[in-house]
């Protein structure tokens, strides 16, 4: 019997050393141990975990609800977060997507310009040629090669004054720019609220989907109408602006921030702002408005006019005036074509379009707070009066004075006509 013993005891520790060799030379080899394969235990054992769980849940009965429920909360509170994180990168390459095609369409207007004058200083050199040389088969060539040469500038004008390169450019910035600012806020809502709510996914969706329906990609159907009948300002935001919801303070003597003297306030900025801002920035959309209507209307005809006057060189009678045609008119287009779309007209119409979609979204924004009857449901009262002082390019003691100076109904403050915003 003690053999017995004796012989187990010895097979027992020879095989303990065995295995303790193996181990150490395994821990001596340089081999590493491959991340996948960590991983994949990590993620064995939390699936075990998660069974293990799941199984306590099943087989005990005492199991709390309390627990059942935190545990769901916390999964569709990680979703919710998912969701405004792929809303975020959606955004971030919408951004990247804008600034592609505005450089895109902003090189189409060089190109096309460069084109179109370098073309029409051709066509005007072919024709003046084809007056001085007399007749014969070179003024023949010289004519037609004209002719064609303004025909295909006045094409390529019509087309350039259709879409409006510099404008369409403009657009994308101007979409760069919100999506960039939409981009902030995601960012901004995900670090400072603890929990995340299906609000703030449908609030970034309907953002993401009114800048999408504002500042359209494709030239094709769904272009902004670039000659419109009445100007109006840009819309980029959602038709219901959505509100704010706070936590009612307990405390009624904070009121949210919010007292009479600043409502007062907010009501004399917006009125400035209707008064003064929005209507001098409709007039001067509708103003660069028929500016641009007339350069697109008078480009093509000039350069169509000198198509037709190259053809008429030569001719016995009315051979000078083909030549005035040809030469002068010629000219006259490549200036006004020069003034349209090298001085980016279309570009100065959407920036002021824009100009008064910022403060129509300023006007809505301050009237749908002060109309909110719950103080404790409004945006905090210092914080929005921060937040119009900035976007008007003013300090809050400055905010104060004009809301202040906006009051008062004497002739010297109705001479002032001082503007709201210090910006634009």
């Amino acid at each position: 019997m003690a053999a017995l013993q004796a012989s187990f005891c010895s097979s027992s520790f020879s095989s303990a050393s065995s295995r303790k060799i193996k181990a150490q030379h395994f821990e001596s080899s340089h081999l590493p141990v491959p991340r996948l394969l960590v991983n994949e235990l990590g993620q064995r054992n939390g699936l075990l975990n998660l069974t293990a769980s799941s199984s306590e849940i099943e087989l005990n009965p005492k199991f709390e609800t309390s627990k059942r429920s935190k545990l769901g909360d916390s999964i569709s509170d990680s979703n919710l977060v998912q969701e405004l994180y792929a809303v975020m990168e959606i955004v971030a390459d919408r951004v990247e997507m804008h600034n592609n095609i505005k450089a895109q369409r902003d090189n189409w207007n060089g190109l096309l310009l460069n084109s179109v004058n370098g073309m029409t200083a051709t066509a005007a050199i072919m024709a003046g040629l084809a007056c001085v040389t007399g007749s014969g088969p070179s003024i023949l060539s010289l004519k037609i090669s004209s002719s064609l040469l303004y025909m295909a500038v006045t094409g390529i004008v019509l087309v350039m004054n259709k879409i409006q390169p510099s404008q369409l450019a403009e657009e994308q910035r101007n979409a760069s720019r919100l999506f960039k600012r939409l981009h902030e806020e995601i960012k901004t809502t995900l670090a400072l609220k603890s929990q995340i709510t299906s609000y703030d996914v449908k609030v970034a969706m309907e953002k993401v989907l009114a800048l999408d329906k504002a500042y359209p990609l494709p030239l094709l159907g769904t272009m902004i109408e670039k000659f419109p009948q009445i100007v109006e300002p840009a819309v980029w935001w959602p038709e219901e602006e959505p509100k704010y919801h706070h936590q009612n303070m307990s405390d009624k003597f904070e009121r949210n921030g919010w007292n009479e003297k600043l409502e007062e306030e907010m009501k004399e900025v917006l009125g400035v702002m209707k008064g003064k801002d929005t209507a001098e920035y409709a007039r001067l959309s509708n103003m660069v408005l028929k500016v641009n209507k007339i350069l697109a209307f008078c480009g093509p005809l000039l350069t169509g006019s000198a198509a037709i006057g190259s053809g008429l060189i030569g001719l016995p009678g009315i051979g000078s005036w083909g030549a005035v045609l040809g030469v002068v008119v010629g000219a006259l287009g490549s200036v006004v074509n020069t003034l349209e779309h090298g001085g980016q007209v279309g570009m100065v119409f959407e920036m002021y379009r824009s100009s008064a979609g910022f403060f129509k979204l300023m006007e809505e924004t301050i009237e749908s707070t002060l109309k909110e009857r719950e103080v404790g449901d409004r945006e905090n009262g210092e914080l929005f009066e921060l937040k119009v002082a900035l976007q008007l390019g003013r300090s809050l003691p400055e905010l104060r004075d004009l809301a202040s100076a906006s009051s008062l109904s004497s002739r010297f403050q109705q001479a002032k006509e001082e503007f709201a915003s210090k910006l634009f």
